[in-house]
This record gives structure tokens, sequence and C-alpha cells, in this order.
């Protein structure tokens, strides 16, 4: 726990790979190897990270298969339990690309809106309007073996996720990376990551955080 009573607080929201899930497992990668972890590390104790990864979580669709995973529903009541916060960091994305939903990348991008405008809204924030990093996901290797059994035409449209939300994260004055740009998803499974990953996020993030914050 960050005893220090000045240390900016960071919301990192989003699904398994937030949550640290390993490649091909339903297991999950330790401290020493998730970015939220190294991003902790990295920006010391003038920060506190917060972790709120999901396996199978989505911007805002509700999964008859899979109860709780609607983000923009536990977002409600995650913002003010964690409020005051100073910054959250958004990914979500992939889930939402699952055949099942038959989710276009426009259609994604008016959910991840949705979570956008949760974020600003005073209400749920002790009254504070929290900076927003907003992240597309990387892209979904349907080369994988087993991988298109759940994201068919997954690849096509994950790659054209980041021209969208790089829009709407300007429509509400946020920060935009595109981690497809610093991130291979897994030759394991096609959408988790690597432990190479997680640290090139981490480093990545750590750079934009301390330049938003001075």
């Amino acid at each position: 726990m960050n005893t220090n009573p000045k240390a900016k607080r960071i919301l990192c929201y989003g699904d398994s790979n937030v949550w640290g899930q390993i490649p091909g497992t339903f297991e999950r990668y330790d401290a020493t190897i998730r970015w939220t972890s190294l991003l902790q590390q990295l920006l010391a104790n003038d920060y506190e990270i917060i972790e709120e990864g999901l396996p199978g979580r989505t911007a805002a669709i509700d999964d008859p298969e899979n109860e709780g995973k609607n983000g923009a529903t536990y977002l409600k009541s995650c913002l003010p339990s964690h409020s005051p916060l100073d910054l959250v960091v958004l990914m979500l994305g992939t889930n939402d690309i699952k055949k099942r939903y038959a989710k276009t990348p426009s259609q994604i991008t008016q959910d991840i809106e949705e979570l956008l405008s949760l974020i600003k809204n005073p209400e749920f924030n002790y009254n504070k309007n929290p900076d927003v990093i907003l992240l597309s996901p990387p892209i979904v290797d349907e080369s994988v073996n087993g991988v298109q059994e759940k994201y068919l035409g997954s690849e096509e449209k994950s790659k054209n996720l980041a021209q969208y939300y790089q829009k709407v994260a300007e429509k509400y004055n946020c920060e935009f990376v595109d981690t497809a740009k610093y991130v291979t998803s897994s030759k394991i499974d096609g959408y988790h990551w690597e432990p190479e990953a997680h640290q090139k996020l981490a480093e990545v993030l750590a750079e934009r955080i301390k330049k938003i914050y001075g």
C-alpha cells in the first residue's frame, strides 16, 4: 500500500491483459511480470496503481454466457469505490471483437465513448475530473491455431480499432496510445501477452504519465 498522501491515484481498467492472464492458460502472471505492477515500480512512491482487470470483460456488452463482464455496468461502482482518482488508464475492446458479438469497430468505439463519459462524470469521482489514457488493444493473431473459433474476422477489426479510438480520445481530450505499436499478441493463443510485452507497455506508459504530471 502506498503511504504517500500526495501520490497520484491511477486506475488501470480493462480485461485479461490488464489482469495479467498467461497465454494459453487461465492462470495469472505474478507481480514481477504484470505491466500494472511494473508500472508501479517505474513510477515509484509518487503514484499509486490500482489494478482493475477482469478476463472476458467487454466495454458495454451483457454476456448471457458469462455474467458480470459488462465494463460500463461495473465502472459505475468501480469509480466511486476508488475515488478520488487522478488518472484512468482504459484498455478494452479485445473481447468485444469476438465473432459471436458481431460488433463493428465503430460500434465498439461507441461503447468506449460511454465509458469515457462515465469517467469524466464528476458524480462518479468525488467531483474530480480525472485524466484518461485510452489504449487501443494489440492486434489479434488469427494465424494461431484455434483463434478463429472465437475470433474469426477479429484480426482486421483489431487493426482498425486504433483509428477509431484515437478520434474518440481527441473528442474527450484524452491521451491515446496505440498498443499495437509496442505489443504483439502471443503466438501461444493469439491475444494474450508474453512477459516482454508487459515490460514494454509499462515503460511506454510510465514515460507518458511522467510527461503528463511533470
